[in-house]
């Protein structure tokens, strides 16, 4: 996933927008802060699992893009994320949801440092390593939820492919259609041809690859 925060401030409301503002912190934001203003962290400025260890002050909003399913354990690293908030300030995040992107395989196909899954509330998962947001965020302390949804815009449902084949035989399709995607791409031709053979072979397809989203979307305020 490469621009996702700035596909996901696209979309937002003005409100949302409007949450970052005054002093923020964007964890994982990689060459795509949420706001210029915002404090970037990555992997050259520490460990996101303990986030706290290397940075001591509290923000007006905390924000990251798909970088929770990387963290080893995502309840330890969102309380550590949620110790940054200042009170009457945001924690604002996204990850992949798992019906959407994952599409039933685990480990990933598409980012293999992917260390979990995530939904919003499901009774049961095809993953056993699937978190409830839900469960997760209204465990924060002093939380009140603002805002969780699935955010699926230009995601085409049509080529939503779920557990057709064994992982094994997945992986080594996607890897085969990944050899030519140079050529399809030079000739202006890629989505195309990975539409198309999606369809043809019941293939899963990482549609964020490109403008679509295939997320969760989550506001928590400190109270």
């Amino acid at each position: 996933m490469g621009h996702e925060a700035s596909k996901t401030k696209q979309i937002m409301n003005d409100y949302e927008r409007s949450l970052l503002t005054g002093d923020g912190i964007d964890i994982g934001c990689g060459l795509d802060p949420i706001m210029p203003s915002a404090k970037p962290f990555d992997m050259e400025d520490g460990d996101a699992n303990i986030i706290s260890q290397f940075v001591s002050k509290q923000f007006d909003y905390v924000f990251s893009s798909h970088c929770l399913e990387h963290m080893h354990d995502p309840k330890t690293a969102i309380l550590e994320w949620w110790k940054l908030v200042k009170k009457d300030g945001y924690l604002i995040f996204t990850v992949p949801d798992e019906d959407l992107y994952e599409l039933g395989y685990f480990p990933s196909l598409f980012n293999d440092d992917h260390k979990s899954t995530f939904t919003i509330s499901k009774r049961e998962s095809w993953s056993d390593r699937s978190h409830n947001l839900l469960e997760l965020v209204t465990s924060l302390p002093e939380s009140e939820l603002i805002k969780i949804e699935v955010q699926d815009t230009d995601y085409d449902k049509s080529i939503q492919f779920h557990s057709v084949y064994s992982r094994d035989t997945a992986y080594n399709l996607i890897n085969f259609v990944r050899k030519f995607s140079s050529i399809f791409q030079a000739l202006g031709i890629r989505d195309f041809v990975a539409s198309s053979l999606s369809k043809l072979f019941r293939l899963p397809i990482d549609q964020s690859h490109n403008d679509a989203l295939a997320q969760i979307f989550v506001i928590v305020k400190k109270v």
